[in-house]
């Protein structure tokens, strides 16, 4: 659902009642914790609702959007064609190969 279209004080609301997950968190982030370690996480990870609760509270109403903060414009250059490596030459700095493609061991375990 759209956090705008709920509102973040509402979103925040849920989740001050909802008992945080730090084994789904930690899995998430690719954290292995200890149990000390969850322990110790989980009420800091309620302080941390608590102040977006207290956030959400303030009147931001006559207050613009802010989507950056240095004044930067996209700024793009020139595309400019450039020499590079032939395939061959590629494939000859690889470990593995397979054909006309590099091959590397898997990135993603299915987690």
């Amino acid at each position: 659902m759209d956090p705008q279209a709920l509102g973040i004080r509402h979103i925040t609301v849920i989740l001050l009642f909802m008992k945080i997950d730090i084994d789904h968190v930690a899995k998430l982030a690719k954290l292995p914790l200890t149990s000390d370690e969850k322990a110790h996480l989980a009420p800091q990870l309620e302080k941390i609702v608590e102040f977006i609760e207290e956030l959400s509270e303030l009147n931001t109403d006559n207050v613009a959007p802010t989507f950056q903060v240095t004044g930067k414009v996209n700024e793009l250059r020139e595309d400019k064609v450039v020499s590079c490596l032939t395939q061959e030459d590629v494939l000859s700095n690889a470990k593995t190969k397979e054909g006309d493609y590099i091959t590397t061991s898997s990135v993603l375990n299915g987690n």
